[in-house]
């Protein structure tokens, strides 16, 4: 992974990518402590109802800022949301209603919904050899899990020191210094594209997206991961305090298992990658994760530790990274340059209606069902999204595809050679079907 740090670019991207990480977990443990100085016992909701707004926020917005991104060049893009989010943090410590604290996060969430799709289209463009973008992915993985272990411990240090409000202060700063990393190198210009109206340009990344069987495959390995995480996140602290009777050091034992065999995975898969198939590497991994749901099931019923719980958590850790960290593979094979963001937003998009669906059927579940029926319907939700998968992304398709235009005139550019002609087949005004659809044979 040395190599990749030698690239300016990229070593400067990945240092905003940390520092706007650091930043985002720092305001999330601040903004939890903010929520139950306003609501007291009701914290819960209100963070809840924050989640909720946030989801929203993503599934709805991330394709029309996909579609805005077009016209602005990427480094002020990204730049300037990173700014947005500065000052969106600042306005929180000076919060004296919870309906405040809906509207700041939602504009935050908003910029972030623009922000990261197109954050990671550019990423490929960087990095374009396929061996180097799978490590800057794996990188990225890391990245994220180390956010989530490092956080609240950052955290924690920082509030023996400052009172609560001042950690959005260090998240602003960290917005801040994540844009002049942005501005501090030269980006790839946005590709050339066909001039298109507002709307085909914001539906044109879900349109490629779902008429692409491998995506439509990657989309139902979206589901398990999202069932596996719902179950960690959304539960984990009920199983240790409630279920196992232990402390809130113990929850961080817990999650961060789960982190650990995150980014265990994620060291792991340039190797792997190399060696298998991604439709066979990625099913097995969403496999193992949907096992370790039901092994936790299998250890409630005859005794369950937490020691227990670390392993299965350390087990959906690596399922989950195993599972979603190579999508960006996938989606750079099955976009054109002009439409890679395009395609990342309607992956994040669609990717955040899985987590929309799982988080509260983990969270009702638990509540009204108990440990052991959601830990099977979670892991049967994760069975439904691998076996759709299965049926969606066809297994060793040849990446030559045969196929005719009977619909273009004789002499067209793109009939040069024999007919049907071959070659790897990406949704585009060519193509707007894949070949199962358009390829006519000749008798």
């Amino acid at each position: 992974m040395i190599r990749l740090f030698r690239n300016r670019v990229y070593r400067h991207l990945f240092a905003a990518q940390i520092i706007a990480l650091l930043g985002t977990g720092l305001a999330t443990v601040a903004l939890g402590l903010m929520a139950y100085s306003l609501a007291g016992d009701r914290a819960g909701s209100v963070l809840g109802t924050a989640l909720a707004i946030k989801m929203l926020s993503y599934v709805t917005l991330a394709p029309v800022a996909a579609a805005l991104a077009t016209q602005v060049p990427r480094r002020i893009w990204l730049a300037a949301l990173d700014i947005i989010r500065a000052t969106v943090v600042l306005g929180l410590p000076f919060v004296s209603e919870i309906w405040q604290i809906y509207v700041l996060v939602f504009l935050l969430q908003a910029a972030s919904a623009g922000f990261t799709p197109v954050f990671q289209a550019t990423i490929p463009e960087i990095v374009p050899q396929e061996e180097d973008y799978t490590k800057a992915l794996s990188l990225s993985r890391l990245a994220y899990d180390m956010e989530t272990l490092i956080s609240p411990a950052l955290a924690a240090l920082l509030l023996t020191l400052v009172s609560a409000p001042t950690l959005f202060f260090g998240t602003a700063i960290g917005f801040c210094l994540s844009a002049l990393l942005v501005l501090s190198v030269r980006l790839p210009a946005p590709p050339a594209h066909t001039p298109r109206r507002f709307y085909d340009r914001t539906t044109r990344g879900i349109r490629i997206y779902l008429r692409t069987p491998r995506l439509r495959g990657l989309l139902g390995l979206s589901l398990a991961a999202a069932a596996i995480t719902s179950m960690v996140f959304v539960n984990t602290v009920v199983i240790v305090r409630a279920t196992l009777g232990l402390s809130d050091g113990d929850v961080a034992l817990a999650l961060g298992a789960f982190g650990g065999g995150s980014m265990l995975a994620a060291l792991a898969l340039p190797l792997v990658l190399g060696t298998g198939r991604d439709r066979a590497v990625m099913v097995g991994f969403a496999v193992l994760g949907c096992a370790a749901l039901v092994i936790g099931a299998i250890f409630v019923r005859g005794g369950l530790s937490l020691p227990i719980l670390m392993a299965c958590w350390a087990l959906a850790g690596i399922g989950y990274s195993g599972t979603l960290t190579p999508a960006g593979r996938l989606l750079r094979r099955s976009a054109h340059p002009e439409d890679l963001a395009a395609v990342f937003a309607a992956q994040f998009t669609l990717s955040h209606v899985c987590w929309l669906l799982c988080y509260p059927l983990a969270g009702v579940g638990m509540t009204y069902l108990g440990l052991v029926p959601v830990l099977l319907i979670l892991a049967a939700v994760g069975g439904i999204g691998i076996a759709a998968a299965l049926w969606q992304w066809p297994r060793n398709q040849p990446a030559q595809l045969p196929h005719e235009h009977p619909d273009l005139p004789s002499g067209h550019p793109h009939l040069d050679g024999p007919h049907p002609h071959a070659h790897p087949v990406i949704i585009d005004d060519l193509h707007p079907e894949y070949p199962a659809h358009i390829a006519r044979p000749r008798p």
